[in-house]
């Protein structure tokens, strides 16, 4: 009686989940680097969600230790100038630099995406429009223009993520298009066209979802360049200010105190940095594989 009485959705739902995991289990095997990404990148998420709670100090707290103390089993990464415990302080600072990544790569991957499909599914004047926008992005240094909207609006964490987010749109917007452009008279998209579907619903129903594949490879590469950028502001004093914790600032205060013989005031967050990149850019295949429609079939 109770399977006679189940709807048509919620009996497609359950093998279409059981489908999803097998793959994800599939493409773990049969890369284990992807298994190993996936699994520093699940690190990542767990250190900036519980690491504040779990730290053993306050880390913006002077005076936890002597400072410029070395590590030590009191304090694993040593202190700073301050006597602030700097394996506080790095852990801490993963959940601000994890926000600003994957915020300024969601609004650049959101608007960017939607601005190439619509460019390269209907051309013409919105073709040229997207594109002389694009091209005035790309005509400066990506990172001097970040460094010139981060300085005229003011060096804020949603600052710093407008402007990363912005210096990333084009690589969405032109990926975007291209793919598009390739699929947008390809045999399924007539079928689709036939079956009566709007043509915004072909766009981003059947055509956008063959497109995400090389775009997830974008993603996780932006996620590390995004880091990299905030941390980079930081460094030259227009991203966040102290005494807040992240990466680049620890790195830029460290510098004045390693030719002393203090290395690791800049080591331990120029670790934190790179493992964090590295994990990013190794992530990239995983995500291809994982979203490829002509991989699940």
């Amino acid at each position: 009686m109770a399977s006679s009485l189940a709807t048509p959705e919620a009996s497609t739902a359950a093998p279409a989940r059981e489908g999803y995991w097998q793959h994800l289990r599939y493409i773990m095997a049969e890369n284990p680097l992807t298994g190993i990404s996936f699994a520093m990148f699940i690190g990542l998420i767990i250190m900036a969600l519980f690491g504040p709670y779990l730290v053993p100090f306050d880390p913006v707290a002077t005076g936890a230790g002597p400072a410029l103390m070395p590590p030590s089993p009191a304090h694993w990464f040593g202190t700073d100038h301050l006597g602030r415990d700097v394996f506080s302080r790095v852990v801490v600072a993963t959940r601000l630099d994890l926000m600003i990544s994957v915020s300024a790569v969601a609004l650049s991957f959101v608007f960017g995406s939607v601005i190439g499909s619509l460019s390269g599914y209907f051309g013409g004047w919105t073709d040229r429009i997207a594109g002389r926008l694009m091209d005035t992005i790309m005509a400066f240094p990506l990172f001097v223009l970040a460094m010139g909207i981060v300085a005229a609006a003011g060096n804020s964490v949603e600052n710093i993520v407008y402007a990363t987010a912005i210096i990333n749109l084009p690589f969405y917007a032109r990926m975007a298009r291209a793919e598009v452009s390739i699929r947008r008279n390809a045999g399924f998209v007539q079928a689709a066209r036939l079956s009566g579907n709007s043509e915004l619903r072909v766009l981003f129903g059947h055509i956008f979802p063959n497109t995400l594949p090389p775009i997830m490879v974008q993603i996780s590469l932006n996620m590390g360049w995004a880091i990299l950028n905030a941390a980079g502001l930081s460094f030259i004093g227009l991203g966040v200010q102290p005494p807040t914790p992240e990466w680049g600032i620890m790195v830029a205060e460290g510098a004045n105190f390693i030719i002393s013989g203090e290395w690791w005031l800049v080591v331990f967050p120029g670790m934190a940095l790179m493992l964090a990149v590295f994990t990013f850019n190794l992530i990239g295949d995983g995500l291809r594989d994982l979203v490829d429609p002509q991989r699940r079939t």
